[in-house]
């Protein structure tokens, strides 16, 4: 062999191991998209998603970069963050049960009527029904990283307040699930489906009366721009959900699959309660400083609220008996009674 050959073919495989080299390095860069439908400077991006991305990083030695699309993103609709998973665009997703409407269905029940007051109670309960098995069908092919509620939800309304089941006749409210809209129907009001984005629009333009929401959403929106009235009867909850493909976690290396397991499930839920209080905070205070009338229900006027909803909580468990969840009523007493263990509010 010639000397020019020779430098040649050593040059080529100097070439060849610094490709294979980069390669390496290459492979062991792993993106991680993680959507959720909320405002950027929410609390859910702030305190939840971007601490947990900075987490996982540092546990895997800079391995893994999440990039967060929030709902000014391509990627930010709420009906999609679960479909969105599935198809493979997106890692992780946080999303909300009740958008679209007839998924999670099990999981629907803690939505009921008078259930939660609580978010760190309310959340509790549904990780332990989903560790053991109760709610565990909702989520097939998911990697479940964490379930949510929020505390307690209130009535916000503009020109007419909330006082007793009466006052609801012939209103237009924004409803965040199928088991609010239930209530509100069997009360004689007008439940309208509206992700957040479009509810400030809605409710300036008089198409909705007000809305069910917690002190947090009205306050991320700005709605006591618009609002008067503030009925908190902890009404309801709504749960929520991240979740990641769970073929994609599979195919993760180990140490990956490991940091986020150490960074979710129990480790997660149990920070969700006190986050809420911060969150609720900004919306209660923002309406009491605009001189907003707050109406307290008390939990004798709570019990009569539950009472007369009665029917309506039948026809709901009823109803996911028709649709093939047979054991609906057990999972409604397993939640109540799982609700009275945890809750302290």
């Amino acid at each position: 062999m010639n000397t020019g050959l020779a430098r040649s073919l050593a040059a080529a495989g100097i070439i060849l191991m610094s490709g294979a080299g980069a390669q390496s390095v290459s492979a062991q860069e792993i993106t991680l998209k993680f959507s959720h439908y909320i405002p950027p400077n929410h609390g859910i991006q702030v305190d939840l998603i971007e601490p947990w991305a900075k987490a996982l990083s540092e546990k895997t030695k800079g391995k893994v970069k999440v990039e967060i699309f929030a709902v000014n993103s391509a990627f930010g609709n709420a009906a999609r963050q679960a479909d969105q998973v599935k198809a493979g665009v997106i890692d992780i997703a946080f999303g909300l049960r009740g958008i679209p409407r007839g998924r999670f269905e099990r999981t629907s029940v803690i939505e009921l009527p008078f259930m939660v007051k609580d978010a760190g109670a309310g959340s509790r309960v549904l990780w332990e029904l989903y560790k053991d098995g109760t709610i565990k069908a909702d989520y097939e092919g998911f990697k479940v990283l964490g379930l949510m509620t929020h505390h307690g939800g209130l009535i916000h309304t503009v020109n007419k307040p909330v006082r007793t089941p009466d006052d609801l006749k012939g209103m237009r409210l924004r409803t965040p699930s199928d088991a609010v809209s239930a209530m509100l129907e069997a009360q004689g009001a007008s439940p309208v489906g509206l992700p957040p984005a479009q509810i400030y629009e809605n409710l300036q333009k008089s198409v909705i009366d007000g809305v069910v929401t917690t002190w947090d959403l009205v306050a991320a929106i700005k709605l006591n721009e618009l609002l008067k009235y503030h009925s908190d009867g902890k009404f309801y909850t709504a749960a929520f959900y991240i979740v990641m493909d769970q073929k994609r976690f599979d195919e993760l290396p180990a140490d990956v699959r490991a940091a986020i397991d150490e960074l979710s499930g129990d480790a997660l839920v149990a920070k969700f309660g006190g986050w809420w209080d911060k969150w609720d905070a900004a919306g209660l205070a923002d309406s009491k400083a605009k001189g907003h009338e707050i109406i307290t229900l008390n939990d004798a006027e709570r019990a009569k609220w539950r009472e007369q909803l009665k029917p309506m909580v039948e026809k709901y468990l009823t109803e996911l008996e028709g649709k093939g969840i047979k054991d609906a009523r057990q999972i409604y007493a397993k939640m109540n009674e799982l609700v009275a263990k945890y809750d302290k509010k």
